[in-house]
């Protein structure tokens, strides 16, 4: 190790002289800069700041909302009809629970429709989550210790007579009532129950506008106030509008009425997700000069949406290839472009190896395959899009290069799910609602065809007025 010359009293070099200010202060210097460099070396020690851990917000007890849907004005026993204790109601107890929120949606909103049409007021539940789906996870000590599975408020979700809101002027059927509230004012000593199978049994092939009428016809001639409809024992799918016909194109004779139906027309985002799309408005707002063709007003007229389920999905999909099947809900309405038709040689529970590559290039897409489709859909749409934004469970490499690769196409910005700025524990809960306002509002949206998140999606866009060739599928 060199040593570092023995150094003399700074007063030394001075002394006997008086230098002025300026030259002593660049002596003294010179002077700190040999002694440093001329220091020997010593261990490098690496220090490193990690800032303190932020703790997780705990779910939202939603103690605020609970309170605000149980004052509803149509709880209470002594409002004027049609609500109230003359008020007729049903409650479908029949309703699947602990499903993805977008299952829940599809039948909660038929349900209702289907309540709507037979006269009486529909019973609203909360979402139950299943526990698998729930953005907080929890040991099996914890759970003890709190309501579980985890219910959400349905007003936290949406807005709308089917959540409790009014009908149109002069539409004389009660308003939408909670679950709690039908306890209140149908106790169980006033209800009549009802099991599935009296009305399904012989109904398995039966066209969805036939299942609305029969029902509908059942409900408002039964005398009693009071309906709650029950899974029967015999019943291995026991709701109304159960998965055969959400997977066939028995469904579509329904979408004339339940489209033009006030539960469609009236059905709106709840407060939080409007407040949530609308501080992340500034993050689709165009970066390019505005086009000679004239921009929607709303920043999301400029934005294409795309929904892509990756990660477990490659399951689903092998699944829908072995058994031939169609698209899902009304993915399937024949006005729509890029139609399915499972291709013939199937056989029961099997198909052809190029059936598969079929499907699996339309459920699964590759990276080419979806930036092929992006670039389409841009080329055969009337108006201006410049932002891209990817609904997606999918995360690291395979979103990187897709992203890269769509800004390597010419977007001006491109962003997906995880880029949203939730600012509150209620928004995280209710993200995938936030998701799916954003893609009914986009110019264009790209969705899955096998999937009810995109069903949703596309029966929110075609209610408000989009033209069917901004919904896409892949």
């Amino acid at each position: 190790m060199d040593k570092r010359p023995a150094s003399r009293p700074l007063h030394f070099f001075l002394a006997g002289r008086r230098f002025p200010s300026i030259v002593v202060f660049l002596f003294l210097v010179a002077f700190l800069l040999w002694y440093w460099i001329s220091e020997p070396s010593l261990p490098q020690v690496s220090v490193s700041f990690t800032p303190p851990k932020q703790d997780v917000p705990p779910p939202p007890t939603w103690d605020w909302l609970k309170n605000w849907e149980q004052n509803l004005p149509q709880h209470d026993l002594h409002v004027s009809p049609p609500d109230g204790t003359t008020g007729r109601y049903v409650k479908f107890s029949n309703q699947a629970q602990q499903l993805g929120w977008n299952n829940i949606l599809n039948e909660i909103l038929m349900n209702a429709h289907l309540a709507h049409a037979s006269g009486r007021g529909y019973v609203f539940p909360d979402y139950t989550w299943a526990g698998h789906h729930y953005p907080w996870s929890f040991s099996d000590e914890e759970k003890s210790q709190r309501e579980w599975p985890p219910h959400t408020p349905l007003n936290a979700l949406m807005s709308g007579p089917v959540a409790g809101g009014s009908w149109d002027v002069n539409d004389t059927t009660p308003r939408s009532i909670s679950t709690a509230w039908f306890d209140v004012v149908c106790p169980h000593e006033a209800r009549r129950y009802v099991h599935t199978s009296d009305l399904k049994q012989g109904m398995g092939d039966e066209p969805g506008d036939r299942i609305v009428t029969k029902w509908a016809d059942f409900l408002r001639n039964a005398p009693e106030r009071c309906i709650d409809i029950v899974p029967s024992s015999d019943d291995g799918f026991p709701q109304i509008f159960d998965i055969w016909l959400w997977g066939n194109t028995r469904l579509l004779p329904l979408w004339d009425s339940f489209s033009s139906s006030p539960v469609s027309r009236l059905l709106a985002a709840s407060p939080i997700v409007k407040a949530a799309v609308d501080r992340n408005e500034y993050s689709f707002l165009p970066r390019t000069p505005r086009p000679a063709v004239k921009a929607g007003a709303s920043a999301y007229d400029r934005v294409l949406s795309l929904h892509i389920r990756r990660g477990d999905y490659e399951g689903a999909c092998k699944h829908f290839a072995t058994w031939s099947s169609t698209f899902y809900g009304w993915n399937q309405l024949e006005f729509l472009p890029d139609r399915f038709i499972p291709p013939p040689g199937a056989e029961w529970g099997k198909n052809t190896p190029e059936n598969f590559e079929i499907y699996m290039r339309r459920c699964l897409p590759s990276l080419e395959d979806v930036a092929r489709k992006i670039r389409h859909a841009r080329d055969n749409y009337g108006g201006d899009l410049d932002v891209v934004y990817i609904l997606t469970n999918e995360k690291g490499e395979w979103l990187d290069e897709l992203m890269d690769l769509l800004m390597n196409d010419g977007w001006s910005s491109v962003k997906t799910s995880k880029d949203l700025i939730l600012e509150s524990a209620e928004q995280k809960e209710v993200s995938m609602a936030i998701d799916m306002d954003i893609a009914r509002r986009a110019g264009v949206f790209i969705g899955n065809g096998w999937s009810s998140f995109t069903s949703n999606i596309v029966h929110r866009r075609l209610v408000d007025g989009k033209s069917p060739m901004s919904v896409r599928f892949y």
